[in-house]
């Protein structure tokens, strides 16, 4: 069957997965005719060889599910507040204009930048690592689901009050709903964001994880360990994007057809 028979949806799905093999591809053709330095940039095949080896040695599979639990228990403390807390911020106005300017003074703060002091309350266990993504995961989490609730155009709110629905049928049937599209944007925002500070914890503070894995590459010179470290974290962040992706289509069918 031709590509352009396909549908929209599966030609994109083919597109998408195509995509990272074919700059593997490349890569590894530049660094055979030597125009990337072998040293710096090994070739994909020789990663995965060290790739391989580390599988069989069981120690990527350790690191791979260290980080995934710390990033599912940050996503969980910070994410779920985030998605209450904004929903709720944009049904209240006065609520709004409180955490507000909070939020815009905090936000652009570098969020590795206070992991020493994260370090200090919470000490050098899991706590840290699962706090440094939490914080990361709040904000996008936060500010999409705020937004989302104040395009909900101002009719359907008006219409429910009139009903006679309470806060809470309010909250479930028309912000919640409506504001879903900005969320799963929020949600996508925060596992890229969750993925980078966990790697930084793990780098700073951990004996496990990939970020661990990577600087313990880097402080013994094993370049490929390190693209093997890299390329887990971007994995997971394609495999990620491409299950919310999914989801989203099945949640928000009308933007199947855009």
């Amino acid at each position: 069957m031709s590509i352009f028979r396909l549908s929209a949806n599966n030609r994109d799905r083919m597109i998408s997965i195509a995509s990272p093999f074919m700059l593997l591809v490349l890569w590894e053709v530049l660094v055979r005719t030597g125009v990337l330095d072998a040293r710096f940039f090994p070739a994909p095949s020789k990663i995965f060889d060290t790739l391989m080896f580390l599988v069989r040695d069981g120690s990527l599979w350790a690191n791979t599910w260290a980080s995934l639990k710390r990033l599912f228990w940050g996503f969980l403390l910070g994410g779920v507040p985030a998605l209450l807390l904004g929903i709720s911020m944009g049904l209240n106005r006065p609520l709004r204009a409180l955490v507000d300017p909070l939020v815009s003074a905090t936000y652009p703060v570098p969020k590795s930048a206070i992991f020493p002091l994260i370090l200090l309350i919470f000490g050098l266990g899991e706590a840290s690592k699962i706090v440094m993504v939490a914080i990361g995961v709040f904000y996008p989490v936060l500010i999409n689901a705020v937004t989302g609730v104040m395009e909900i155009n101002k009719i359907y709110l008006d219409v429910g009050r009139n009903f006679g629905a309470n806060r809470w049928q309010v909250f479930r049937t028309i912000a919640f709903p409506g504001a879903v599209p900005h969320i799963m944007s929020g949600v996508k925002l925060g596992i890229g964001m969750g993925l980078i500070l966990i790697a930084i914890a793990e780098m700073i503070g951990a004996k496990s994880g990939l970020g661990f894995m990577i600087w313990n590459a880097w402080e013994i010179l094993s370049v490929e360990t390190m693209y093997v470290g890299l390329i887990v974290i971007a994995l997971l962040g394609f495999i990620f994007s491409m299950v919310l992706n999914e989801i989203e289509r099945e949640i928000i069918p009308w933007k199947k057809s855009r």
